[in-house]
């Protein structure tokens, strides 16, 4: 066994002869700040792969018309560099994908980390060798790269739901799908569209594209609590202002349950009086955003008669939106409560539907039957289409995991390990799988937690694992079983005295069949969350084995 010490004389382990210290999953947020961070700032070698052309990770392959983040660009961005911050002007309140992609290509030149990323290119297999003490990572060109460590950026919702239905590949039409819409763009000028779901991606597609084609059907399984966006310009002042301001707004986001800067919640929705409470969601829903949930009362996702309040709120507006009594009972949720589904944010989605040229159908009551050559056929009707768009979402937080052929000790697949839904530690480690990050995993507070600060969080908790255990002359670094059995029970026990459990959603695993109902997230929020982790750390490492073989020299 050979031994090099890292390029970096600051740390102080020597370490294993491996092809490089950390492979990266993914070239988005996670992938360009983990380059960054371990190659630049920790002095380590690092390859990071993508499936994806270049860098952007879900906004690379989301380029669906309408696509764009639910999160204020002045906080969905970057805060690990000053200069970084105040040298890019977002144009709008909340981007668009193509300036969000941009954005991620100008930190990607800026810190030239492209050189240690390869692009086109799929991770197949990530198994651990026991004897070696590394990780081998397998890509489908055949090639397999060692490292002592992996930290995964595969992305939460980047694996998408398999369709369903019978007989898509009889289609004559052109089949599209949100999440991996073509770059060049589709042409549905004057032809009969159908979009097949109304979550988040396809209450975003439906309305811009509903003015230029000839027909838009639209098949809806389950109605969702959409909240308007409120999207803008941002003037020069304001950005001014922000720019100015940048540290003083991280530190007041960090302080929030989500992430952002928002106004401190009132404490319950039912002990306020009916005129205080359409009071105050007016003006969140004027507001726009998700204001409305995390500005107006604490106890919406706790309390299921508070809740009930926003809820009827919600579907009183929409009815004051869809002209047509029936259109707007069949948009409005009433079989689980507001906010146990991620709140979709909309522009115009409701009034799309008092168009002549867009028709509801709900597949709830009469499920499709199967795609046919010429459309889709529900309840004995047959929808005549030319293009079939597919909006149905992701297998969210454990999918791409799963997806990777991880395998760990003694031959322990991960999807053997999670059968009967996901065991973590902080959402970042789990037993049984050493020197592995999987950075804003299943069980961390990520589902209600700005990305890319919750990414930053993770990144620079990894990385910082890696320096310790590699400063320290160690090999591996653990996660204990009893740790993570503790932290199972927490999420499990703070997600039981929620009404998460009442919705079947993507938060609890239940959209896709067979998955195991479990709570994908940690609901203690962003600064509860951080706490957990800042003392993990402080306590050397609390809940973590760390080790070292008996071949280890100085």
């Amino acid at each position: 066994m050979t031994w090099r010490r890292p390029t970096d004389r600051r740390l102080g382990a020597m370490t294993r002869d491996t092809d490089v210290d950390v492979v990266i999953v993914g070239a988005g947020y996670v992938g360009i700040y983990a380059v960054h961070r371990l190659r630049d700032q920790l002095g380590l070698s690092v390859l990071a792969f993508d499936s994806a052309g270049d860098v952007g990770g879900t906004w690379y392959w989301n380029q669906y018309p309408g696509a764009r983040c639910d999160i204020e660009s002045v906080h969905y961005s970057y805060s690990f560099s000053e200069e970084l911050q105040r040298e890019w002007r977002w144009s709008e309140r909340y981007a668009a994908q193509p300036e969000i992609l941009a954005y991620l290509n100008h930190v990607a030149d800026r810190f030239d980390v492209r050189r240690s990323m390869r692009f086109r290119t799929r991770i197949t297999s990530i198994v651990w060798d026991d004897d070696a003490v590394h990780w081998r990572v397998g890509t489908d060109d055949g090639a397999v790269t060692t490292a002592r460590f992996v930290m995964s950026g595969a992305g939460n919702v980047s694996l998408p739901k398999k369709p369903e239905f019978p007989g898509m590949e009889d289609f004559r039409g052109e089949v599209y799908a949100t999440h991996r819409w073509p770059h060049e763009g589709a042409d549905l000028r004057g032809k009969r569209v159908g979009v097949i779901g109304t979550g988040a991606s396809g209450i975003q597609l439906i309305p811009v594209i509903a003015g230029e084609v000839e027909h838009l059907t639209v098949f809806q399984r389950t109605p969702n609590y959409a909240s308007p966006l409120r999207n803008r310009p941002l003037t020069d002042d304001e950005y001014d202002e922000v720019v100015a301001n940048y540290r003083d707004i991280r530190t007041a986001a960090r302080q929030n349950f989500m992430g952002i800067t928002a106004d401190p919640a009132r404490p319950s929705a039912k002990g306020a009086s009916e005129e205080e409470r359409r009071e105050v969601y007016d003006h969140y829903y004027q507001r726009g955003g998700f204001h409305l949930l995390i500005s107006s009362y604490q106890d919406l996702l706790f309390d299921p008669e508070s809740n009930e309040t926003l809820a009827q709120y919600v579907r009183d507006r929409i009815a004051e939106r869809v002209e047509d009594p029936a259109v707007a009972e069949l948009l409005s949720p009433t079989d689980h409560p507001y906010g146990t589904k991620r709140v979709p944010m909309e522009t115009n989605y409701y009034e799309t539907f008092n168009r002549d040229n867009v028709t509801l159908v709900d597949v709830r009551s009469a499920p499709i039957e199967r795609v046919t050559e010429t459309g889709i056929r529900v309840g004995g009707t047959d929808h005549e289409l030319d293009v079939i768009v597919s909006a149905m979402g992701f297998d969210a937080f454990t999918g791409a995991l799963l997806d990777m052929g991880v395998v760990g000790r003694g031959g322990l697949s991960l999807r053997e390990k999670w059968a009967d839904g996901p065991r973590t530690y902080l959402g970042i480690a789990a037993q049984g799988f050493p020197n592995f990050f999987m950075i804003t995993g299943p069980q961390s507070a990520v589902a209600l937690y700005n990305n890319p600060s919750a990414i930053e969080d993770h990144v620079e908790f990894a990385s910082d694992a890696i320096k310790h255990t590699l400063d320290h002359g160690l090999d591996t670094i653990e996660a204990t079983s009893d740790a993570e059995s503790g932290w199972v029970r927490t999420v499990e026990e703070m997600a039981q005295t929620s009404l998460f459990p009442r919705a079947r959603s993507w938060y609890m695993g239940a959209n896709i069949p067979g998955k195991p109902i479990s709570p994908m997230l940690y609901l203690g929020g962003a600064p509860a969350y951080r706490q957990i982790c800042a003392d993990v750390v402080e306590g050397g490492y609390h809940g973590f084995d760390l080790s070292s073989t008996s071949a280890l020299v100085g």
